[in-house]
């Protein structure tokens, strides 16, 4: 694709002839026989120049030179990096192959909860963790999921600066791939980070005495990428728009209603995500987290949208009535300049403004009698609301269904379902897709101002969440505290018991995190055997769950109790 896209993009710029493509200049044919030259027909073959020409164009830009020079070096790393993954990618078939004796034509058929079975038993018999005799699932959980659980954290205390207020804008998030690289790149795997390899901090990053100098060098090593990726923002920023031009155009020409498709965002999947939760795993939750998160989100479309789009697409429906009529009656409509793109925005225009007329006729009215019944259009999944008359919509009770899957969710919302503020706030870890695409287009110009004017204010306070919040494992090395799932160290007292935790407020994870990843984690995993603080957490937690199912009244009841339950329950 990376090739693709940078030989169309040279192609299009220095070697098409636009005058002869645009007939802004004749062209004259000459034909056998002295036949009189055909001056209005153009075929594609007479708006390339030939290859010569082509070429001298390309050497008389200094500037696209500079950018082929560029993409080459970038290309070249891309090749060298893919190469180190094929050869360790065969590494790991080979390990499936002879050690787990799991053939590669049937892996397709072994859950992750039998690979990983197959491997605690292989550590048994052959010990290739030569440090301890037995692993556990947590133990290797801690391996693959080292970095991931560290940023995790991170977010959970909020340590990352990504949440600004800005003028007019009020609160947004701002966590992008690109961002996300780069602080990867700072602490985890590049030169000078605080990890010296993939398993062990750096000696001095766990010494208080060095605190200071170690978030110096931290700030100034954020400053230097900030400044380098200030240096490299045209070329990304070219080829972030020429990807995504290239990727979305199609779709949104035969989809404007995609760009409403809503997504969890990068700083969601991070707030939402359990401490050691594989990428399978947090994926199917949220998933199931998609329908329930889409039908809250749309109870908060404003009538007066609905009302604007109904008169827009009444307008551009109407003109794009004439002119489909006038090209039926004479094709030569065809041929007059810009028809045809007239004529492809108004069909864009009126599909996009039903779309945003029905999902407003839907949910316009928090309370009233509404119905959703969901139409699928999209492969992404995109709704459709249409109006009925038989359900009540209830936002509390959507919040609730969101809650059963996403398992996380600000003590403030609760009550509040239905105020603008909860629907923003769910909005930055819901988002619209166009709002993504817009924040990766940005990401290029932004990334190096958070780098450098935001990240380095946060130096020390990394540097001291590394220090204290990082403990060696023998047989894996150093981890993130939290995701030892220890709740007498890192619990939340609303979570538990009186003496249950000796955790303070600083070494708590926010939002009960550390008792959800337990009990995400002993559900997976039911044959791990947890430490005994975390153990007797979940048998309490087992024994108030029977108290509860043992006190409910039965489905029956609950169906009979009025037209709300029978709702809800269906």
């Amino acid at each position: 694709q990376f090739l693709f896209v940078v030989t169309f993009t040279t192609f299009l710029l220095c070697c098409v002839e636009y005058d002869v493509l645009f007939a802004n200049r004749p062209l004259n044919h000459s034909h056998a026989g002295g036949a009189a030259p055909d001056r209005s027909k153009v075929t594609l073959p007479d708006a390339v120049l030939p290859a010569p020409q082509c070429a001298q164009r390309i050497r008389a830009s200094g500037w696209i030179i500079f950018l082929l020079v560029m993409a080459a070096v970038f290309w070249l790393y891309r090749l060298v990096k893919v190469l180190c993954s094929l050869l360790s990618y065969w590494e790991i078939r080979t390990f499936y192959i002879k050690a787990l004796n799991i053939p590669s034509e049937g892996l397709c058929n072994y859950s992750w909860q039998e690979v990983q079975a197959r491997l605690i038993s292989l550590q048994r018999r052959q010990q290739m963790c030569v440090h301890k005799k037995e692993l556990t699932e947590l133990d290797i959980y801690h391996r693959i999921l080292r970095f991931k659980n560290y940023t995790v954290a991170m977010v959970n205390k909020s340590l990352l600066p990504v949440r600004f207020h800005l003028p007019l804008l009020g609160p947004v998030v701002f966590l992008t791939q690109g961002l996300k690289y780069n602080l990867e790149l700072l602490l985890f795997w590049g030169p000078g980070s605080l990890f010296q390899n993939k398993w062990s901090l750096r000696p001095q990053c766990k010494r208080v005495g060095a605190r200071r100098e170690l978030a110096r060098r931290l700030a100034r090593a954020m400053v230097l990428l900030g400044l380098a990726n200030l240096l490299l923002c045209p070329c990304v920023l070219v080829w972030q728009l020429l990807y995504a031009f290239f990727s979305y155009a199609e779709v949104i020409k035969r989809e404007p209603g995609s760009l409403g498709a809503r997504r969890w965002s990068l700083y969601g999947r991070h707030y939402l995500r359990h401490f050691n939760e594989l990428n399978h795993e947090l994926q199917a939750r949220l998933s199931r987290g998609y329908k329930p998160a889409t039908k809250y989100m749309n109870s908060f479309t404003s009538p007066l949208l609905t009302v604007l789009a109904k008169n827009v697409g009444f307008f551009a429906g109407s003109i794009l009535a004439v002119l489909i009529v006038l090209t039926v009656y004479d094709e030569d409509v065809l041929t007059v300049q810009h028809i045809l793109t007239a004529i492809t925005l108004l069909g864009l225009v009126v599909t996009l403004a039903r779309w945003v007329c029905w999902a407003g006729l839907a949910a316009g009215m928090v309370g009233h009698r509404v119905a959703e019944r969901e139409v699928e259009h999209l492969p992404s999944a995109r709704r459709s609301f249409i109006p009925d008359e038989h359900t009540v919509w209830c936002p509390e009770q959507l919040l609730q269904r969101v809650l059963a899957h996403v398992h996380y969710m600000p003590d403030h919302w609760q009550g509040n379902a239905s105020r603008s503020e909860t629907r923003s706030e769910m909005a930055q870890l819901f988002q619209y897709k166009a709002v993504f695409i817009l924040e990766e287009l940005l990401s290029p110009i932004l990334t190096p101002l958070i780098l450098i004017f935001a990240l380095p204010a946060r130096a020390l306070d990394i540097v001291d969440f590394f220090r204290n919040f990082t403990v060696e494992v023998v047989g894996v090395g150093d981890i993130c505290s939290l995701a030892q799932l220890d709740v007498r160290n890192h619990g939340n007292p609303q979570w538990l018991s009186a003496g249950q935790t000796e955790a303070s407020v600083y070494q708590q994870a926010e939002n009960g995190k550390t008792e959800l990843s337990l009990m995400h984690f002993a559900i997976t995993n039911p044959r791990w055997q947890p430490p005994p603080p975390s153990e007797l957490f979940l048998s309490q937690l087992k024994e108030k769950v029977q108290q509860d199912a043992a006190a409910a009244p039965p489905a029956q009841r609950i169906l009979a109790e009025g037209p709300l339950g029978a709702s809800l329950l269906s």
